[in-house]
């Protein structure tokens, strides 16, 4: 005996077929695009969000970005930053001595500008005596 199975039936058990891989790899395609801004996500990642941007950029551009987004977002550590070591950069021979006249023409500066002030004050002082001696003159002519 034979089982007979409708042709229709199978049309629509292939289509079932393949609406659900088609469904399911434009999952796998979504979620495999989203990883580099996963990884950025977990690692407080400063600029998570824009690699969540170039992953969407990346996912049109057939992914060509892709490889360099999850670059960016394992170089980022948690606790470390960009884990660059800090250099402590010593200033040269020519930038101290630069510097030391500087703080030689500051105090120069420092010193006239105090000198300028104690002349203003004179200058004013000498100006009411002479405001002074001109009103005696004009009094007693």
């Amino acid at each position: 005996m034979a089982l007979a199975i409708d042709p229709r039936t199978l049309d629509y058990v292939a289509l079932g077929v393949f609406v659900t891989v088609s469904i399911f790899l434009i999952y796998l395609i979504i979620f495999i695009h989203d990883i580099p801004y996963e990884i950025a996500k977990k690692r407080q990642h400063p600029h998570r969000d824009a690699i969540h941007v170039a992953g969407w950029v990346s996912l049109f551009l057939l992914h060509t970005i892709w490889p360099f987004l999850w670059i960016w977002a394992y170089l980022y550590k948690p606790g470390q930053g960009w884990g660059a070591e800090t250099v402590q950069i010593e200033p040269s021979e020519e930038l101290k001595g630069q510097l030391k006249l500087i703080d030689k023409l500051n105090e120069k500066v420092e010193r006239l500008e105090r000198k300028l002030a104690e002349a203003e004050r004179n200058l004013d002082g000498y100006d009411k005596e002479v405001k002074r001696m001109t009103n005696d003159e004009g009094g007693n002519a």
